[in-house]
């Protein structure tokens, strides 16, 4: 309750994972066990569409989902869409906005995300309208995902620069659609920040037998515009001069393209913060009440850097939002200590295996369903590290724990994950594991595949 004795105004900048999961649990919060104080919510978000579980981008590429049926659950409270804050008047509190509006606020909630990190490539020009070069795409927020489902047809050459999570699950997408597609990864084998080496093989062995061709350890130069004019220049993907017609690599060898996808990782979103003044390192700083730099101002989600870490997952995204509704709708004094103290974050994705074989393969040649993995904590052991490790290259199936001392520091499993549950609890829960417990119990409770 505001000193004034009205409802406390708590502003959410940002709609995504992390704002509408803060707006559900502050009004959730508010009346449970017994009402707490009383709050109203207004979240502003910058995209015109309804909230939706960017996760799930890549099935909407794929065409499997409509853009409807990866919307979030609505957020209570007023939401407003396609609305940029622009300025925060911390002296006065308040948020201007780029329609003009200007929304005050007792408790300013800063969910901003991140943004697509765009590499320095030669040919990389952005447009006279401020965006990207005609044929070149990110992959980040719907608009991305629905500018790209227009311009993919049967047969379009697709580059998808970036083997990380968001790369290869744009390049599985676009394979669905019947894209010739390049998966070009810069490290040296893919989803390096989850996945070890023999994990990242299967991976790649997976997406080969759907037609995607990998190329891994290859950095690449640029951009090759077209200069011949062929074509339309306003057709899409068709060509165009000026527009880019090819992605060259540092090698000098040239991947044709229609169509270039950039997923080369994200940076949080902190221009805001910066302008206004708070506390920025390679996020906005928030301590362990996710509190910023102006006690009246907080962080979540992507965006937010705690403990000198940033998450990046949405996983992270909600158990810091949980946190924050806690502490802004306690009731007694001692519940407003609610802390949070890390998220230890496991990444699932699931690979939905193509519709069908490509015109020049067999039938056989695919895989009969879809691939799972999970990958949680340090899944590269150290010097004493006890590791095991189950493999089935006939099913394409792959387990690993690592475990140090008597507890478990981290896991890889894919192509079956049954024993995900279980290990997630363990891992979690940071408990010494049984002496008696042989490690393999760890994988598979009937001690195989």
């Amino acid at each position: 309750m505001a000193a004034d004795g009205r409802a406390t105004e708590i502003v959410v900048i940002g709609g995504g994972t992390a704002g509408v999961r803060l707006a559900q649990r502050l009004a959730a919060n508010a009346g449970e066990p017994a009402p707490g104080p009383a709050t109203a919510v207004t979240l502003l978000g910058e995209e015109p569409h309804a909230p939706y579980n960017r996760v799930l981008l890549g099935e909407v590429l794929a065409g499997r989902y409509g853009p409807d049926v990866i919307s979030l659950p609505p957020a209570p409270g007023t939401v407003r869409r396609g609305v940029r804050a622009v300025r925060i008047d911390r002296a006065q509190r308040l948020v201007r906005c780029d329609d003009g509006t200007v929304v005050p606020y007792d408790r300013l909630v800063l969910a901003t995300g991140s943004n697509p990190v765009l590499p320095a490539l030669r040919g990389l020009r952005r447009s006279e309208q401020g965006g990207l070069p005609a044929g070149v795409h990110s992959f980040r927020t719907m608009d991305d995902c629905l500018a790209l489902s227009a311009a993919v047809r049967p047969g379009t050459r697709a580059v998808v620069i970036g083997g990380g999570l968001l790369g290869v699950s744009a390049a599985r997408a676009l394979a669905e659609r019947g894209a010739q597609v390049v998966l070009a990864q810069q490290g040296e084998y893919l989803m390096e920040r989850q996945l070890d080496r023999t994990g990242s093989l299967l991976l790649r062995r997976h997406l080969e037998s759907w037609g995607v061709e990998v190329h891994t350890e290859c950095r690449v130069r640029g951009l090759v515009l077209d200069q011949a004019g062929e074509g339309d220049p306003g057709s899409d993907p068709g060509p165009g001069p000026g527009r880019p017609a090819a992605v060259e690599l540092a090698d000098g060898f040239r991947l044709d393209a229609e169509l270039t996808v950039l997923a080369c990782g994200v940076r949080p979103r902190t221009g805001l913060a910066r302008d206004a003044g708070l506390d920025v390192r390679r996020g906005i700083v928030v301590d362990d009440e996710l509190r910023t730099s102006d006690p009246y101002i907080h962080a979540i989600g992507d965006c937010a850097e705690h403990a000198d870490r940033l998450y990046g997952l949405a996983g992270a995204a909600i158990e810091q939002a949980d946190a924050l509704a806690r502490s802004l709708t306690a009731g007694r004094a001692e519940d407003r200590a609610a802390r949070y103290t890390g998220t230890r974050a496991l990444t699932r994705l699931t690979l939905a295996a193509l519709g069908g074989p490509t015109p020049q393969e067999p039938p056989t040649e695919r895989p009969s369903g879809p691939l799972d993995l999970a990958a949680f904590g340090e899944t590269t052991p150290l010097p004493g590290d006890d590791v095991v490790q189950l493999t089935d290259a006939t099913r394409g199936a792959y387990r690993k724990a690592v475990v140090r001392g008597d507890r478990l520091v981290g896991g890889v499993l894919l192509g079956d994950l049954t024993t995900i549950g279980a290990l997630a609890r363990t891992w979690e829960d940071d408990e010494p594991l049984p002496p008696t417990t042989p490690l393999l119990h760890l994988l598979t409770p009937d001690g195989g595949f």
